[in-house]
Order: C-alpha cells, then sequence, then structure tokens
C-alpha cells in the first residue's frame, strides 16, 4: 500500500492518533522530494560519491563509492594539488557525474575542503571538473565543514550534545553541538597528509600537536560531555580498537571508547606490525599509513578535552548536506522510527498493523523511559517486515537485520534489545543461535525484557487481520503477577491452540497468571423517538 496512490488510506492516516511519535511523514510531498539525493565530497584524501534513498529522515545508502586520490599529498611543500591525486580526481568525478545520470538523479551536490581551499591550483581545479563534467563543485572554508559535520552528527543522533571532531587528510574541525543545533566552531591544520611534513620527527609533531590543540581548547572552551569523531582516519582507530579489544560487533557507527581505551589503541598501534594490523582489521593501506598520525592527534585530543565519553560516527559532511535541506519538522523526528516506518509500509505484509501491534504490547512497558517506548515501538513497526524469510531462518535474519542494519539513533546494546526482541518475535527460545556470542553487550535485564516484548507480539501477531482493527488490550499488574487479557468476542475463532500457546508463553516470560475475557461489544444505543 502506498499513501500517495491511495486517497482513503491518507485520509485514514491524517486522522490517526499516532500518539508520541507523531504521524508518519516520510510520504510528505517535502521528504519524497529528498527520497533519492546523491551529494559528493572532494576532500583532501578521498572523494565520495554517496546517494542517498528511502525514508528521508533516516535514508538507505543507494549507492556510496569512494576513490583514495590524496589531493593534498604534498601541498605543504608545493603550495598545489598532488598531479597525479588531481587527475584520479577528476576521472572520478566524471564516473560520478555519469552515474548520477544515469541513476535519474537530480543535481548532484558537491563540496571540496581543506585541500582544493588552501591549493594554489584549487580554483583551476573545479573550473576543470565544471569544464569537463558540468559538476559545479563549491569550496567551504573550515567553519562551514565543521557545521556541516555536526549537522551529519545530529541527523543519526537528534538532541545529541558534545564535541564534534572531524578529521579529514589536510585539516581537522571541531564544533559544538546543543539542542538540536550547532554551536562554536574552529578548524585547524591537524590533518595527517599535513602533519607527516612537520619537522623534527615524532616529537617535533607531537609539540606542534599539542600547541595547536591547546589553542583550540581557548577558542572552545571546555567541553566534557561526550566526543564524537567523524572522518576515515578515526574510522580505521575504531576497526583496530575493535580488534585489539576482541569487541563483537562490527558496526562503527555508535561504537563507544574510552579514554583508557584510546591510550591503550595508541601503544597497541606504536607497537604493533602495521601491515599486519591492516589486514587483520580490513583497513586499506592508505588509509593505514595516516594512523600513526591521527592516533597522536586523539590522544592529545583526549587529554586536553577530557570528554566524559567517545562515539565514532559513521554520518559527517555528506550526511550533513542532506539534514542541511530537510524542512525543521523533518529534522525533529526519531530517524529510527522512521526508518521502521519506512520499512513496514515497503514489506510488510499487513501495512500499519505496526501501531496497533504497539498499543496492544505498549501497557507491559508503561511505566518505561522514553528510551525503552522508542525501541518497542520499532520492534512493533519492524516485527513483520521479514515474513520472505525461510521459517527456520527468520529469526536469526531478524536479529542480524536489527544489529547490522544502517539505522542512526541506536547503541550497541539498544541494537542487541531491538535484535532480541525480533528473535523472540519467530522464536521462543534465544540459546543455540549463531548469535549468541552478541548478547553480552546487553544486560540481563534488557535480555528479558526484549524476550518479554519479542513474546508480546509473537502472541498478537496471531490476532493481525487488519491495519487497524481493534485485537483487544493488555493489562499488567506487576506486584500481583497477574496479566488481563481481554480481547473483542469477533476474535474467538482466532483465538486457537497457537495464540493460546503464545500466550502461555508470554506468561511465563512474565512469570504471571493470565485473567483472559472475551469482550462483547457494547450494544448500539437506541435512537431517541421524535416527539410529537
Amino acid at each position: 500500500m502506498n499513501l500517495s496512490q491511495d486517497p482513503a488510506a491518507a485520509a485514514t492516516a491524517a486522522a490517526t492518533d499516532w500518539g508520541p511519535f507523531g504521524r508518519p511523514i516520510f510520504d510528505d510531498p517535502k521528504a519524497r522530494a529528498l527520497s533519492r539525493v546523491g551529494v559528493v565530497d572532494v576532500g583532501s584524501n578521498s572523494v565520495r560519491l554517496v546517494v542517498f534513498d528511502g525514508a528521508a529522515r533516516s535514508p538507505a545508502y543507494f549507492y556510496n563509492e569512494k576513490i583514495m586520490c590524496a589531493l593534498g599529498a604534498g601541498l605543504s611543500e608545493s603550495g598545489r594539488l598532488n598531479p597525479e591525486g588531481r587527475a584520479r580526481a577528476l576521472s572520478a568525478l566524471r564516473r560520478f557525474q555519469h552515474l548520477a545520470q544515469g541513476m535519474g538523479l537530480p543535481p548532484l551536490s558537491a563540496v571540496a575542503t581543506a585541500a582544493v581551499r588552501d591549493a594554489q591550483d584549487g580554483p583551476e581545479f573545479c573550473e576543470e571538473v565544471l569544464r569537463e563534467t558540468g559538476l559545479k563543485i563549491h569550496v567551504i572554508d573550515g567553519r562551514e565543514e565543521a557545521r556541516l559535520s555536526a549537522q551529519g552528527v545530529l541527523l543519526g543522533w537528534p538532541g545529541a550534545y558534545g564535541l564534534v571532531c572531524d578529521i579529514g587528510g589536510s585539516s581537522m574541525e571541531l564544533a559544538e553541538i546543543q539542542e538540536n543545533s550547532v554551536g562554536r566552531r574552529v578548524t585547524s591544520s591537524l590533518g595527517p597528509l599535513k602533519l607527516r611534513d612537520i619537522k623534527g620527527g615524532r616529537r617535533g609533531r607531537k609539540e606542534h600537536i599539542k600547541e595547536v590543540i591547546e589553542r583550540l581548547k581557548g577558542e572552545m572552551g571546555p567541553q566534557r560531555d561526550r566526543l564524537f569523531l567523524v572522518g576515515g582516519s578515526w574510522r580505521a582507530i575504531a576497526r583496530i580498537d575493535m580488534h585489539r579489544r576482541g569487541y563483537p560487533l562490527k558496526v562503527l557507527h555508535e561504537y563507544r571508547m574510552s579514554a583508557k581505551d584510546v591510550r591503550e589503541t595508541a601503544r597497541y598501534i606504536e607497537t604493533s606490525d602495521l601491515d599486519k594490523l591492516r589486514g587483520a582489521c580490513g583497513v586499506s593501506s592508505s588509509r593505514m599509513s595516516l594512523v600513526p598520525y591521527a592516533i597522536d592527534v586523539l590522544t592529545r585530543l583526549v587529554k586536553t578535552f577530557k570528554p566524559k565519553d567517545i562515539a565514532v560516527s559513521s554520518y559527517g559532511i555528506r550526511e550533513g548536506l542532506l539534514y542541511e535541506q530537510m524542512p525543521q519538522r523533518l529534522r525533529a523526528r526519531d530517524p529510527l522510527v522512521e526508518a521502521s516506518r519506512f520499512a513496514e509500509m515497503k514489506d510488510a505484509r499487513v501495512p500499519g498493523f505496526g501501531k496497533t501491534l504497539y498499543d496492544f504490547v505498549s501497557p507491559i512497558f508503561s511505566g518505561a523511559r522514553h528510551s525503552k517506548r522508542r525501541l518497542v515501538k520499532a520492534a512493533c513497526l519492524l516485527h513483520d517486515v521479514s515474513w520472505r524469510a525461510h521459517p527456520d531462518y527468520r529469526a536469526e535474519v531478524c536479529f542480524d537485520n536489527a544489529t547490522r542494519a544502517n539505522l542512526g539513533g541506536l547503541k550497541h546494546s539498544e541494537r542487541v534489545f531491538l535484535g532480541l526482541a525480533l528473535l523472540h518475535r519467530y522464536s521462543n527460545k534465544r540459546h543455540g543461535s549463531s548469535f549468541e556470542y552478541l548478547y553480552d553487550l546487553l544486560d540481563e535485564k534488557g535480555q528479558h525484557e526484549a524476550e518479554v516484548l519479542g513474546k508480546a507480539m509473537r502472541f498478537g501477531a496471531m490476532l493481525m487481520v487488519t491495519g487497524n482493527g481493534d485485537i483487544g488490550s493488555l493489562r499488567w499488574q506487576p506486584r500481583k503477577r497477574v496479566l488481563h487479557v481481554d480481547l473483542p468476542d469477533t476474535a474467538r475463532p482466532l483465538y486457537g491452540e497457537v495464540a493460546e500457546s503464545r500466550l502461555k508463553s508470554l506468561a511465563k516470560a512474565l512469570d504471571a497468571e493470565i485473567d483472559l475475557r472475551f469482550v462483547k461489544p457494547a450494544p448500539e444505543p437506541e435512537p431517541e423517538q421524535a416527539q410529537e
């Protein structure tokens, strides 16, 4: 079903009370205009095309291609773009423009950062690109680069607060974010390609890094909240940290590190064979060559600003360009819930039933915080999107999708919660799964809550007939350990052996007794007789 093609469905959706999460917005005309958008980032180290698609607030990566050009290599000495990198970048941009035309995209949004803005031949390069490809490159300054990167973080973390650090090949930017806005911003030349040219060996380089970061701290002021890391060199370091720790979930977005982790990983890098480490962590040779410079920057950054924790963001300047085009009411939406709605509308057998199911199971979580209720909402919306998978593997497919999908606004522990809830939607037991090694990323209480949610959805799905029909209600009394189940009398034919078994499984997970009633609809009031 597509609301844009079904006026009756659109009218129903407009009239529906969607509760604390608001009504769906991805099918709004302004959101549809962002349904497939291409952006190009001409950086000092790489040139990348990303095409976003799907739910505009939490888009999927329809296409993502990167060419390591090293435009900024040698820039400090020559003052010009690396000739070989320039030729490779031009070739990549020809390809990207051709791909965009083949996909029928609107005009690409293209930005260039430190290397092109600093090089003497930067304007000449942009003119050549325009002449050869028709692609207009917008060269942005460091403060604008910091702002766009920070907006990329806000796309993935609505309401986030802290310090965003974006490192490229030739520069490093800082920006503070709070209350869904970008505050102070600074830029510096602490990019690994430029640090390679600092005189005095590693000691001279570390002194230079310390001096610059102390200056940046003076401009930014105290920043003791979360530190968000944006950029390929940071992601490479995160991969190495995962390898050192034996971390089980290889998802970089929202990966967390502590100051101690950074120090230990710095020592690990310093004492390791970089070529062997590169192979073990899946880092390219060109990126690994920059890691020793980047880790010196990160070590000093953490030591100077002393953030409460450190989070890796896969979202940056490219996502910031998409965020720039969003209307404010779309920016304010929860990316997890919007993406889940889009998935339900696209893939579920009965689109719209997710809301009915949420209303049905939510009394079990009536005292939960908003952070938990949004996970319950997402699980209900996603409960049926994997129905095409083979029944023997459906539970594991659900878990795999939830833990590894491109979803914003999810901590790793929340990914496991969502995955376990969906696993239990199709399976009573979670032991023996090939993903059991990931369960410990969530504490025992969270694992139990996910099981309860999954089994509640498993029972509620037995009552699924239409998207917005009355399937009854649950009422949970945790002190008395009683689960009250009121089903409409019309649902009697649906309450067979399997439904009964699933309800008992839910009650067992809650350690509860069942109070089941079938409720007949109240009689229609008789119309009043007209008085003579």
